[in-house]
């Protein structure tokens, strides 16, 4: 969410923002927004200047008891009611103009990063580096659900007579190799300086208008009917949420943590041939980090998050390249965006296994997360997030790059002591 006195003093910035992200229907909402700010400051001037006139009247009653002037001080008791009669009337004009701002300034993007390039959908992203050389071997490789199923480890069937379509059950060595994958991912990222943890898997509503937009909101979370609650769709959600309204120690910065979580996702919309099995799927699980920073460190915040995905990706001989999301294809509150993509053999080409984006002070300036300083007074902070890793759609890339002309499945080294040692996974 953009600073309300920076769109105030910048309107035309705001503006050419919109018109970078192809979102020209919102261009009146700044103009709108400007004029009902305009309006709620009137009310806020007025507001203040009844209370402190009331309360100076109210002084005045005691003082004229005092001296047994009873009729002026009813006449002023009747003053004092009267500006608390248009008082609470102000109050009310305040919290409706308040909500009608809020809602509007949840509904501008923010403003993206110098460096993004300008598209209008994913179709206009941009390659930014490659890792490793990707391979086609001789042999014909299977659909992933095939091979999983070869080697007697997924039941779609069963799940979807237990819970429907886009649910699965793991079996035997694929479902020790899931676990595995997120283990060695935890372990990872706590051996590159981040806390792990274990955050709750849900979250109120406060907590997810605070780090998504509303179209993500119901496009992903399913509500647990009856209570103020949300099942997570990313672990993300819930660990910037454990910094809610704090004001954390500047020196203490940045806070650095890895969790693990399982996801929910209603994951609406049409769905591609390339996405049965367990691509699109309602429930994963997932390893994923988050930085809480000052504004001058989010950058190489940034560049440092997309590069621990690379990495773990590398360290288990996946090849990998990352995308930059054009401004049409960036959330509304991201800054800035890098999709990690893994090799598919099988395909020929590589296809979304995480996604790095830094949100600027959106998040915190929504959740009311900030960081104290004695002289520049307090600020917010920036936050940032990154897919460690997300099986079993991380498994398509897995199997693939790992799988034999017989059928069986390599363990890379990095992997063997999560499996009991074993280097391969057999029929």
């Amino acid at each position: 969410m953009i600073d309300i006195k920076f769109l105030r003093e910048n309107p035309d910035v705001v503006k050419e923002n919109i018109k970078k992200k192809f979102q020209d229907n919102k261009l009146p909402l700044v103009d709108e927004v400007i004029a009902l700010d305009k309006e709620l400051r009137s009310y806020q001037l007025k507001a203040d200047t009844l209370r402190g006139d009331r309360n100076r009247l109210s002084k005045e009653i005691g003082g004229l008891m005092a001296k047994g002037q009873k009729e002026e001080a009813e006449k002023v008791k009747a003053q004092v009611k009267a500006f608390s009669d248009e008082l609470a009337e102000c109050e009310a004009k305040e919290t409706e103009l308040s909500e009608k701002v809020k809602q509007i300034m949840m509904t501008i993007p923010n403003i993206i990063d110098p460096s993004v390039p300008i598209g209008k959908d994913d179709s206009e992203n941009v390659e930014i580096e490659k890792f490793g050389e990707p391979f086609v071997p001789e042999f014909d490789i299977p659909y992933h659900s095939e091979i999983m199923e070869s080697l007697g480890g997924l039941d779609l069937d069963s799940a979807r007579k237990v819970a429907g379509n886009g649910f699965y059950y793991l079996m035997g060595d694929i479902a020790r190799l899931h676990s595995a994958i997120i283990s060695y991912a935890r372990d990872f990222m706590i051996e590159r300086g981040f806390t792990y943890c274990i955050p709750p898997f849900m979250i109120r509503s406060n907590v997810v208008t605070g780090v998504m937009s509303f179209a993500e909101m119901d496009a992903m979370m399913y509500k647990v009917e009856g209570e103020d609650l949300y099942l997570i769709g990313t672990s993300e959600h819930s660990m910037i949420g454990k910094f809610i309204d704090t004001i954390n120690e500047e020196e203490k910065l940045p806070y650095t943590l890895t969790s693990y979580s399982p996801c929910f996702r209603k994951e609406k919309g049409a769905h591609g041939i390339e996405e049965r099995g367990v691509y699109r799927i309602h429930q994963f699980e997932k390893q994923e980090m988050i930085v809480v920073c000052k504004p001058e460190d989010s950058a190489e915040w940034f560049h440092k998050l997309w590069k621990n995905t690379v990495d773990l990706f590398r360290s288990m001989d996946i090849p990998v390249r990352t995308i930059e999301c054009c401004s049409g294809d960036l959330a509304d509150l991201k800054v800035k965006s890098y999709d990690v993509e893994a090799w598919s053999p099988r395909q020929k080409k590589y296809f979304e296994v995480g996604s790095c984006s830094n949100l600027g002070d959106a998040q915190a300036r929504r959740l009311k997360i900030r960081v104290k300083n004695k002289e520049k007074g307090n600020y917010f902070a920036h936050t940032l997030n990154n897919t460690v890793v997300a099986p079993p759609r991380m498994l398509i890339a897995f199997l693939e790059n790992n799988l034999c002309e017989d059928g069986s499945i390599r363990i890379p080294e990095v992997l063997r002591s999560y499996m009991g040692g074993i280097d391969k996974i057999t029929k």
